[in-house]
């Protein structure tokens, strides 16, 4: 239905929400495939954009293929000036700055990058407004920053 209306920043959510699933079951492929599909989708906005390529690169890191993966990372280092210039989408208008930290956490967490993971995940969680700091949505990133930890 996005395409139908022209609408690129809610065609890359919709592919975002599919990549964002297959993260949550575990699944690599479908993490590289639909984060990819959203970063690539005419009309995305840059945020949406760099967040697509840090959560691709998690999923390249999680398959081994940390070439990819490190690549991704620094196309989506190239995207934070463009993306910081514009407030997101209504779409996705949770994508600023300090939230991106904890999609970088989880693709270094992936990388085996442990202090770097851990610093940039306790930062994201960090700018939560205070409603959310102990969502259940975020158990995700508290427990990625408690591996890291344990790692570093």
């Amino acid at each position: 239905m996005a395409d139908d209306i022209h609408d690129g920043t809610l065609a890359a959510q919709a592919a975002n929400f599919k990549g964002y699933l297959a993260r949550r079951q575990n699944r690599p492929r479908g993490i590289v495939r639909h984060f990819l599909a959203a970063y690539h989708t005419p009309g995305a906005h840059p945020a949406q954009r760099l967040g697509d390529a840090v959560q691709a690169a998690q999923g390249y890191a999680l398959l081994g293929e940390k070439a990819a993966a490190r690549r991704l990372l620094t196309e989506a280092a190239a995207l934070e000036d463009q993306a910081n210039r514009h407030s997101p989408p209504g779409t996705a208008y949770w994508l600023t700055p300090d939230f991106q930290h904890v999609n970088i956490g989880l693709a270094l967490l992936a990388l085996g990058e442990y202090p770097d993971a851990a610093e940039h995940l306790a930062a994201g969680l960090a700018s939560l407004p205070s409603d959310q700091q102990d969502a259940e949505w975020t158990r995700e990133y508290r427990d990625a920053l408690a591996e890291a930890e344990d790692r570093a």
